[in-house]
């Protein structure tokens, strides 16, 4: 074999096959649909579900609970976690998180809780706090930073009529 023959009678795209042009072609007559039945007549496409008339799996599966899909993933971290992790004066932040271990995955928002004690001055960013969680930091002699992006919702007072 030789490096010119490898790609030989490769094409980069592929024809498309040239059905109702005889019976020699082997793709003739009935082009490939068949005799009479529901994908033999033009225009048929069944359902990605259907399955022959039968109840379909995704309709016999019973749904139970709400899926809010447009729900936030909230990950926690405590402050007791900061405390055990990093030292006097580091700077706690999404990555230096992902780097300790404390918030693994994929989440949309980060939000610090205030489950025990904090000794140490950090200086902490995330895009949400709890009040205990802010003033244990600031209590400690640490800075509170809230990020942006996915932020806290508003507390907003629903007009009543």
């Amino acid at each position: 074999m030789r490096l010119n023959d490898v790609h030989q009678g490769i094409q980069k795209r592929k024809k498309a096959r040239r059905v109702g042009r005889g019976t020699g072609s082997g793709r003739g007559k009935t082009c490939g649909r068949g005799h009479k039945g529901q994908k033999s007549r033009a225009g048929s496409s069944a359902s990605v579900i259907f399955q022959g008339g039968t109840m379909p799996l995704v309709r016999r599966i019973p749904k139970r609970g709400f899926n809010n899909r447009f729900a936030l993933n909230v990950t926690t971290v405590n402050v007791a976690d900061l405390e055990r992790t990093f030292q006097d004066g580091d700077e706690v932040n999404p990555e230096t998180l992902r780097v300790k271990s404390l918030a693994k995955g994929r989440y949309d928002v980060l939000k610090i809780l205030g489950d025990g004690t904090l000794t140490r001055r950090l200086k902490v960013s995330a895009h949400r706090f709890s009040q205990s969680a802010r003033e244990k930091i600031e209590q400690a002699g640490g800075e509170v930073c809230v990020l942006g992006g996915q932020s806290q919702p508003s507390k907003k007072a629903s007009p009543s009529s």
